[in-house]
């Protein structure tokens, strides 16, 4: 095979290849690290390979799940492989091997992806771009010198640029619908409690992270979330489980549903009217589709959403500082952490307990008050992102000239439809269906009443064949014959 036919594939179709012995796991394997080796000096989205998953791979030790022998990159952050080396893209825990496997890498295995690396992230997964000093900044394969965004930003640039079909991912701000709108490709953040983040944690972000993969297809989506979404032992609380696989939501036709669309601002900060015009299209698309579509959108308020969230992230944050300093035996300071990193660890140690549980109030009316939306409507359509991916910089964590508020609302602006599917629960998804003028994908979210997943995996797949985005390929792509910096 060679690596252009691989990237034509995505995960489920490599596997199929492998269970109908056209290929091994290992001639898969070996493609991919051919592919990191063509287009990662161009993009620095994989930061480190496993030689032990590649040349020395033993086929029998793959899981016998749906995607078995696909390879697969896990993010650095969020989901741990004991013996595995998890940094968090800081120079605080360079190094830094992790001691068991968490129940997500556990289900990653039974799946029976091959994981043959890490991809990289912003320190301690802060920004929504993927830049940091330990291992550098991640391009989208449409632009180099422009964001991947963050903080999944790596794994997203590894898949949109075709060297694997799937990849790990984590959100807590829009982690993985951010980077899966500037890199053209596939993002969700499923339902608060869908997939377990024991055995070592609760809840990621006091509810607000969740984990799942980056992906070029649906169907690998669907499916990987059958893999994971499984209950785990000692797990706090069992969501809603669906009636049916997700991937038997896949090629169907979604029933009529409720449909609110907006593409107004919510902070004020512009909207690219590019990325209005491609959710106005997607608006007539699913009425023309036979749904009720009307121009609506839940109540926001930017200022006191991002106030609380401020209040509840950072929240008792520099435990976690502390205690990777004394592992680690390094000095918290400028040479171990990013300037924005390190205001964020000395804020924290001034974080009030009584504004801590007031910004908790604030999430808990606020989720009640979207609850009273989704019971006019099923779904939310909107940007994922109010602009296209910009250069590098500008959320950079290594910045001295901008106070940490300033910055973290700086942050929201581009990424301000996103947040509040993190503090409410509800699961959203990011689809690439359409572009922009400056060659640049545009992402369109899909958000849906918590628990309901199944209802955004049909309408997903119904706009994945009404507004195909399979033939758009970035310049810097495993397939392509000559790579092009633009």
């Amino acid at each position: 095979m060679k690596l252009s036919e691989y990237a034509k594939y995505d995960g489920l179709g490599l596997a199929d290849l492998v269970k109908n012995r056209e290929v091994t796991s290992k001639e898969l394997a070996l493609l991919a690290v051919q592919g990191i080796e063509k287009i990662n000096p161009q993009i620095n989205a994989v930061i480190e390979t496993y030689a032990d998953r590649i040349d020395d791979l033993d086929e029998s030790s793959l899981g016998n799940g749906p995607f078995r022998g696909v390879p697969f990159i896990i993010k650095d952050f969020g989901a741990y492989e004991k013996g595995r080396k998890r940094e968090s893209g800081s120079r605080l825990c360079e190094g830094y091997i992790c001691e068991e496997d968490t129940y997500l890498m556990r289900l990653f295995k039974a799946s029976g992806v091959n994981n043959l690396g890490r991809s990289n992230v912003p320190e301690f997964c802060i920004s929504s771009s993927t830049e940091n000093v330990l291992y550098g900044n991640t391009s989208t394969p449409w632009r180099t010198g422009y964001s991947a965004g963050g903080s999944s930003g790596g794994a997203a640039a590894a898949v949109a640029a075709g060297i694997v079909p799937i990849a790990h991912g984590s959100d807590i701000g829009g982690s993985m619908r951010i980077p899966a709108s500037w890199c053209g490709c596939v993002g969700m953040k499923p339902s608060r409690g869908r997939v377990s983040t024991g055995p070592l944690f609760d809840e990621g972000g006091y509810g607000m992270s969740q984990n799942l993969v980056q992906t070029r297809t649906v169907r690998d989506l669907a499916a990987m979330l059958d893999c994971v979404g499984i209950p785990q032992p000692g797990d706090p609380f069992v969501i809603k489980q669906p009636q049916r696989p997700y991937l038997q939501e896949i090629g169907g036709k979604a029933r009529p549903l409720r449909i609110a669309y907006s593409a107004a601002s919510l902070t004020g900060a512009p909207v690219d009217p590019e990325v209005s015009l491609a959710i106005e299209k997607t608006a007539r698309v699913l009425s023309e589709m036979g749904h009720d579509v009307i121009e609506a959108a839940p109540n926001y308020n930017a200022e006191a959403i991002m106030e609380a969230f401020l209040d509840t992230w950072f929240f008792q944050y520099y435990k976690m500082f502390d205690d990777l300093s004394q592992r680690m035996g390094r000095a918290i300071d400028l040479n171990s952490l990013e300037p924005i990193t390190l205001v964020t660890y000395h804020a924290s140690k001034n974080a009030d307990p009584a504004t801590f549980t007031k910004a908790l109030g604030y999430f808990n009316q606020f989720r009640r008050e979207l609850g009273n939306f989704w019971r006019q409507y099923d779904i939310w359509l909107s940007p994922t992102t109010a602009q296209v991916a910009e250069p590098h910089g500008r959320y950079n964590q290594s910045r001295q000239d901008i106070e940490l508020k300033e910055w973290m609302n700086l942050l929201e602006d581009p990424v301000q439809f996103c947040l509040l599917y993190n503090i409410s629960g509800c699961p959203a998804i990011s689809l690439p269906l359409a572009q922009h003028s400056q060659g640049l994908p545009i992402g369109v979210q899909l958000g849906a009443a918590y628990g309901e997943e199944s209802v955004l995996f049909q309408l997903a797949s119904a706009l994945e064949l009404a507004m195909p985005w399979q033939d758009r390929v970035p310049p810097i792509h495993v397939g392509a014959d000559k790579l092009f910096t633009l």
